[in-house]
């Protein structure tokens, strides 16, 4: 209800010395244009990750490229779409269906719908939507540059899925064992985020990020609370 009532209100404003909704617009885009991340370039990455064994590259390292590959495409849309829906304003090209509906959701503070399109699930508003972003792209980042991080943030995945059969892969190769003989086991550790961990484990993945909904994790006794 929230929403139509946001969709069709009238695009005026500006009295008493508050912003027009193309002021709103345009502050919201050359924000986020001017802070965008720049796509993350394979080139950059650190050789190890690409050494192949037997003709194949390391499972975790294709799990890395196609995660590449998504957020480089969501990258892309919000960079074109952000430079249209200035010269749209401003009369340049013709205001489209897409660009207007993108146009009220930059006004109301919302994720524009094509960018919801090519990007990851999500419920945050903007703001905090795109700060997220720009957390996910420079952990792949730094995984491409760097290597293989101590641990992993399994919700920072476009699709944690993938990890998880690579994760599975990569046992299956190290141990000569058949993928479909092989199951997740799981411990719970005393550390919380990235910089908590100081070295991988010697087997296996250690991740991050991952929540409980209806309820917590107490820590001291190693149960779920209400």
């Amino acid at each position: 209800m929230v929403d139509t009532v946001l969709n069709i209100q009238p695009r005026v404003g500006g009295s008493g010395g508050g912003p027009t909704p193309d002021e709103v617009v345009l502050v919201r885009q050359k924000e986020i244009l001017e802070s965008l991340p720049e796509i993350i370039d394979k080139a950059t990455g650190k050789k190890e990750l690409f050494k192949e064994k037997n003709g194949l590259l390391p499972s975790l390292t294709t799990v890395l490229l196609l995660e590449m590959e998504k957020f480089n495409r969501l990258l892309l849309v919000m960079e074109s779409s952000l430079k249209d829906i200035e010269k749209a304003i401003y009369g340049f090209i013709v205001m489209s269906e897409t660009l207007d509906s993108m146009y009220i959701s930059l006004q109301n503070g919302q994720v524009p719908e094509n960018w919801s399109k090519v990007g990851y699930p999500s419920l945050k508003p903007l703001s905090s939507w795109y700060e997220d972003l720009k957390l996910r792209v420079e952990m792949f980042r730094t995984w491409l540059v760097e290597g293989n991080p101590d641990a992993y943030w399994l919700s920072g995945f476009f699709f944690p899925q993938g990890f998880m059969t690579g994760s599975l892969q990569t046992h299956a190769r190290l141990h000569k064992i058949p993928i479909d003989k092989i199951s997740f086991g799981f411990q719970l550790m005393i550390e919380e985020k990235l910089e908590d961990f100081e070295e991988s484990p010697p087997e296996g993945f250690y991740i991050y990020g991952m929540f409980l909904d209806g309820a917590r994790w107490n820590r001291d006794e190693q149960i779920i609370d209400d």
